[in-house]
């Protein structure tokens, strides 16, 4: 991991912090799974949208603590982080509890990642950078490096739109080349289930239907598809479903498949309930969000 000491950064790249940061510096030893917190380095626009909730750890003293592995997927790994200010104290000497967890998603390059339906999802996506459009295209290393960092920000850019839209999304932190930290959702340093994994009665999946049509519903209303949903990226915490896994997000206009995929979620989400004798129609579904989208 990154061990560049921020104490170095430009003073306007991170917010003031209360507490003394070069005291900090110099009592702190990185052990081997830290890093200095990368806030301070990134721009503004790489940071969660404001105002930023009370948990966020936004001293540059702050440091990464890689936990262990949550999750390995097919393009990206998902870790546990805690972002911690060491020894953090007030000017009168009283400690400040300044920690949280959060999970740190890293997409690989196409090297090595087993995802091969890419191109499906970008359709209507742009590059703006003429030298990294020219590197895509020659899938040099540089092109792949691109190619990984074009999901993660894509992630942050979802997770972002769908939090102000007021979907029920991990809160995204920051995205910093091909990472994405955001909110750790689950209840000590165990993530919660994924809807997959949940046993529930009658009245329950119809209340956690209702949740995941209402998601379904805010995307639709917004012009947009989650373009892979299913019971595997659905989290249930304290009885409330939050949607994970938007670096494919669709726009159903711009997109020339993207209706296909919005009526592939319903049909993913609708078999999973009928599966467990809780029968949903996708066709219904679909053509409610349909009046949602275009309605």
């Amino acid at each position: 991991m990154n061990t560049q000491n921020p104490a170095s950064s430009d003073a306007t790249s991170f917010d003031p912090s209360p507490f003394d940061v070069t005291l900090t510096f110099a009592d702190t030893v990185l052990g081997e799974n830290q890093r200095w917190s990368t806030w301070p380095a990134i721009t503004p626009s790489e940071r969660g949208p404001l105002p930023w909730p009370d948990w966020v750890v936004t001293s540059a003293a702050a440091v990464d603590t890689e936990l262990g592995i949550l999750k390995t997927g097919k393009e990206a790994d998902v870790f546990l982080i805690e972002r911690a200010v060491p020894g953090a104290s007030t000017g009168s000497g009283t400690q400040v509890a300044q920690r949280t967890l959060l999970a740190a998603k890293r997409y690989r390059d196409s090297d090595h990642r087993s995802f091969q339906r890419s191109s499906t999802y970008t359709e209507g996506r742009s590059t703006r950078n003429t030298r990294d459009t020219r590197a895509l295209a020659r899938k040099s290393a540089h092109g792949r490096e691109v190619a990984a960092a074009q999901w993660s920000f894509a992630e942050f850019a979802a997770l972002s739109r769908m939090h102000e839209l007021g979907a029920p999304v991990p809160y995204p932190v920051q995205v910093n080349g091909t990472e994405v930290l955001m909110e750790f959702i689950g209840d000590g340093q165990s993530a919660a289930p994924r809807l997959a994994q949940i046993r529930a009665d009658a009245a329950q999946l119809t209340d956690l239907f209702d949740q995941v049509v209402d998601i379904m519903r805010i995307f639709a209303a917004a012009g947009f598809a989650h373009g892979d949903l299913s019971a595997y990226n659905l989290l249930v915490h304290d009885g409330r479903v939050r949607v994970i896994d938007l670096p494919q997000i669709v726009d159903t206009v711009a997109n020339p498949q993207g209706l296909d995929l919005l009526h592939r979620d319903c049909v993913n989400i609708c078999d999973w309930f009928t599966r467990r004798r809780e029968p949903r129609d996708p066709e219904e579904l679909f053509a409610e969000l349909l009046a949602a989208s275009f309605g």
